[in-house]
């Protein structure tokens, strides 16, 4: 089969559409003809060399994906041949054919085309996590949504929403993303480069504070993130663009009694994984199919052009996410 190749670490110049073996399904796989795969910041790192594979997975590009099945093993009886199906896998989706768990697999509905399903799995996944089984968010409470206007952020506005959050604010670089973010459920919008999210929090919430962080960024935002948080407030840290070192005072972490926890996903076993899916099934599916969720796909590339689709994720230029379609040779 045909799969993108990183001919060396670095530059997204390095993607090349090369030749590699099928994969082959065991019984409770499912080997799926891949019609779209969706980009995300990890595949970048991944690219660079600086984000290592998990343990059995494959070193193939791509943690997403959506395509229609075409082979079924003998105990994956809920899944048919020509059933379309997404998911969230540890790698290997940037190519014609994946091999898919069958605890993993997520029907698409029939309303939904490949390109937003493709969009769908890792975004709400990581949402879904962050918010309710990392930050517990309640019913009444306030949430603080960093990179609003990114996949993970629109998913996690919506879902903050569909919980009744009280105050839903998100932070963006530009007036489009701030109008994003609000137009999908943000009640209040910061634009960081041009203000201090810090003193806006603390505008908003008469000074009390967010009861719910997610964050993306890291060090450069620890202080104004602890500044931000009420007492017994918890935050869910998802990475570290801007930076993993910090000089603070951690006093309070103890006076505020606060909960911070780091996550990933990738590198979570099968069975966690299964879990949220059945999760994410249950309460989010149901939205995307009524069409109450709404996925933003920014732009869709063909596979061929693979690298322009990384450049343009490297750029900051994309709002929602960026999805690239498999076509025939």
């Amino acid at each position: 089969m045909r799969a993108v190749q990183v001919t060396k670490p670095g530059s997204a110049d390095n993607l090349t559409i090369g030749t590699v073996d099928k994969p082959v399904p065991n019984d409770t796989d499912l080997l799926v003809k891949v019609h779209s795969f969706a980009l995300n910041r990890m595949d970048i790192m991944q690219r660079d060399g600086k984000y290592p594979v998990p343990p059995g997975a494959s070193p193939i590009l791509g943690v997403e994906f959506s395509g229609t099945v075409e082979t079924a093993g003998s105990k994956t009886s809920k899944i048919k041949v020509g059933d379309r199906i997404c998911g969230l896998l540890g790698g290997g989706c940037y190519a014609e054919y994946v091999l898919v768990p069958a605890d993993l697999a997520i029907p698409i509905p029939d309303n939904v085309s490949f390109e937003k399903a493709a969009a769908f799995p890792e975004a709400q996944f990581t949402a879904y996590q962050s918010l309710f089984w990392i930050n517990n968010l309640q019913e009444g409470e306030d949430v603080l949504i960093h990179a609003g206007a990114s996949g993970v952020g629109l998913a996690a506005i919506q879902l903050a929403k569909w919980k009744k959050a009280k105050r839903i604010i998100a932070t963006a670089g530009t007036e489009s993303k701030l109008n994003h973010c609000k137009s999908h459920g943000a009640t209040h919008a910061i634009n960081y480069k041009s203000e201090d999210f810090k003193d806006k929090v603390a505008e908003i919430t008469d000074r009390r504070g967010v009861d719910c962080i997610v964050d993306f960024i890291g060090g450069s935002y620890w202080n104004s993130n602890v500044a931000s948080l009420a007492r017994d407030g918890r935050m869910c840290m998802l990475g570290f663009l801007g930076g993993m070192k910090v000089e603070t005072d951690l006093s309070p972490l103890l006076l505020k009694r606060l909960k911070i926890e780091g996550s990933t996903l990738r590198s979570r076993d099968e069975h966690y994984q299964a879990k949220l899916r059945a999760a994410v099934v249950r309460d989010v599916l149901p939205m995307l199919a009524a069409g109450t969720l709404d996925v933003k796909v920014d732009r869709v590339f063909d596979w061929k052009d693979v690298a322009d689709a990384h450049k343009h994720m490297e750029a900051n230029s994309n709002e929602g996410k960026i999805v690239c379609n498999v076509t025939a040779a």
